[in-house]
């Protein structure tokens, strides 16, 4: 068996690493210089600065590739620290234990025993939007203040605009949550085991996907961007600028839109059910600040007066000295993708101020377009995602973005190539 992948993100690259260890023929292109995708870490102003992820968890998947990649050394454990909600121009303790559940200002004594009734209310019903899932199980106080900003505010997309079928569902089903949610936690703590440690490495996450590529280099071809693909035989034709490479099967880890354009050829139809999918672009602004405050980070709710969707504290939790990380999507920042890099980097520094109080110097602006998958009611269209033989896609709008959830994404992909 003979397999193209396209693309050298998380995806790409992991999928690489676990089929090399099942001896598969694979090769890999890569439109751009450099590996890892949305994961990638730059030195600026003495800062490491995270593109992407700011963090990871030293996941067993994760701790296993580090060990895989001898990188032991070059792993840098942080601090499991508080998360911040932003309401009602204060700071106040998300409750994602028991001790901040029973401590926390953020809800009243009302919201918290509305809470307890969650096991009462039944699983997700056809066509219930994130929002009113949440705020059906755990009372409009819980939802709106934390929960819906802590799981809709990594996609930049409303909660109101995200059907749990098509997102938060899911990430429940792959953790074992059949009906209860507080049920499931309450067993996890029984349990007694600790969430895994946060990590990063001493240049940043960018040195996971590099090493990956040092060690399949053979295998990965960057700066060659798959033109178009082409049914041949019974395989398919993978067209570059280098010439044509025939594979059996294909895996494309690309954003939608490239997948789109890429399968235009081999099924029209498909392309055209793929470019339904939206996604939200995802402006970062790092800053440099005095602020000592000790955490994690902040999250902002969609119907904050502040411009922002969310602070990450690197300074605190990662020790990277004085460095902030401040996000902006088109939710929290209406016209962002008009703004430069000028404007969002004083709309970052004005709110920055005003959650903690601390004046900040914008060093840097990043922008992803396309951005985040927006897992909004457009995912609609996974019901008619239809691939023919041969074809696969291992990406983050039909799985869990994040760097654990495309390793596990590419080592069931792996196992059903090879099986």
């Amino acid at each position: 068996m003979n397999i193209g992948v396209v693309g050298a993100g998380m995806s790409g690259l992991s999928l690489v690493h676990s089929l090399a260890d099942r001896e598969v023929d694979v090769v890999a292109f890569e439109s751009r210089e450099d590996p890892g995708g949305v994961v990638q870490s730059r030195r600026i102003d003495g800062h490491v600065l995270e593109l992407g992820p700011q963090r990871l968890r030293l996941t067993p998947g994760i701790e296993s590739m580090v060990t895989d990649l001898g990188l032991e050394d070059e792993l840098r454990l942080g601090e499991d620290q508080p998360i911040y909600i932003y309401h009602d121009g204060d700071l106040h303790v998300a409750p994602l234990s028991v001790r901040d559940a029973l401590t926390t200002d953020l809800l009243s004594i009302r919201g918290k025993l509305r809470i307890l009734l969650e096991p009462l209310y039944g699983p997700a019903k056809p066509d219930e939007s994130v929002d009113a899932f949440l705020t059906r199980k755990f009372g409009r106080q819980a939802s709106r203040r934390y929960l819906g900003p802590l799981y809709s505010g990594l996609y930049g997309t409303h909660p109101d605009d995200m059907l749990v079928e098509y997102s938060l569902g899911r990430a429940l089903e792959n953790a074992g949550i059949d009906r209860s949610v507080l049920l499931w936690i309450v067993r996890k703590l029984l349990q007694g085991r600790d969430p895994p440690a946060i990590c990063t490495f001493e240049d940043g996450l960018g040195v996971l996907p590099n090493r990956l590529y040092e060690a399949h280099a053979d295998a990965i071809e960057l700066g060659t961007a798959v033109e178009s693909i082409h049914e041949s035989g019974d395989g398919y034709d993978l067209e570059t600028d280098d010439g044509v490479t025939t594979v059996d099967e294909v895996v494309l880890t690309t954003p939608a839109p490239v997948c789109a354009d890429l399968l235009a050829d081999v099924d029209s139809d498909l392309a055209a059910t793929i470019r339904r999918f939206n996604y939200n672009p995802i402006g970062m602004v790092y800053l440099e600040s005095d602020f000592d405050g000790t955490g994690i980070g902040t999250l902002v709710p969609p119907d904050s007066s502040a411009q922002i969707s969310g602070l990450t504290w690197n300074a605190s939790f990662l020790g990277r000295d004085r460095l902030f990380t401040c996000y902006v999507d088109p939710l929290s920042t209406p016209g962002m993708v008009e703004q430069s890099d000028d404007e969002l980097g004083q709309v970052a520094a004005r709110e920055f101020e005003r959650i903690t109080g601390a004046a900040a110097t914008p060093i840097h602006v990043h922008r992803w377009e396309p951005g985040m998958p927006a897992y909004d009611r457009s995912w609609r269209a996974m019901d008619d995602l239809e691939l023919p033989p041969g074809i696969h896609l291992c990406t983050n709008f039909v799985d869990r973005p994040g760097i654990p959830g495309r390793i596990r994404g590419a080592s069931r992909l792996e196992r059903e190539l090879t099986d």
